[in-house]
């Protein structure tokens, strides 16, 4: 994908993420995501993401209306930022839905555009291979952190901006929710059809 330095510093307006869980997760492919530090700016294309659309999903961290200090922030506006521990390593979500409405888009892959080789030392990499194709390695290789959690990404330092439109984006289910009922089944997986940058590249092709 060609990088599009045009939409680099304009961020997307907080209309944007004011869709429905489902076709926000669709819309964000493509996508620029952000991240400006002290160290430098580096930015991505997402280019997988997966919807959690609680409180009626049994993978989502708010089933069933659960409100904690962790998840407080997917009551919130839409937009905002979602940022959570599992395993040491912090993972992105966007929260979406209308207030009061814990939903949220996890970003579980992005194909690098700028900053590379400040992404690659950050993951200890020499090649950039396996550098973002996961949702705990997309968010160290930008410097995503927990200090990001209850930001807005419509402004920095960490923000989404126009980016391109995927030629083609498939559908399957969310991975890594096993023990979640019927969750299990749902289709609310959404990549860029072949992207290298994809976790996982197996599913049905959508359109």
């Amino acid at each position: 994908m060609d990088y599009n330095f045009e939409s680099y510093n304009k961020p997307l307006s907080k209309a944007f993420f004011a869709q429905p869980t489902l076709d926000l997760a669709r819309s964000l492919l493509g996508c620029l995501l952000v991240k400006e530090t002290a160290a430098g700016t580096a930015s991505g294309y997402i280019v997988e993401t997966e919807a959690y659309i609680g409180p009626m999903d049994q993978a989502a961290h708010s089933y069933n209306n659960r409100r904690t200090k962790r998840t407080e922030i997917m009551f919130g506006e839409a937009g905002s930022i979602y940022t959570y521990v599992m395993h040491t390593h912090c993972l992105v979500n966007i929260v979406s839905g209308k207030i009061g409405a814990p939903e949220a888009v996890l970003i579980r892959a992005v194909e690098p555009a700028a900053g590379l080789d400040l992404m690659m030392s950050r993951r200890g990499m020499e090649d950039s291979r396996n550098l973002t194709n996961g949702p705990g390695k997309l968010t160290k290789a930008l410097g995503i952190t927990m200090d990001d959690y209850g930001g807005h990404f419509t402004k920095p330092p960490l923000y989404l901006a126009e980016g391109i439109k995927p030629d083609a984006i498939s559908t399957g289910k969310r991975i890594g929710i096993a023990n979640a009922g019927d969750a299990v089944h749902y289709p609310w997986r959404f990549w860029v059809s072949g992207n290298p940058y994809v976790s996982r590249n197996s599913g049905k092709k959508e359109s």
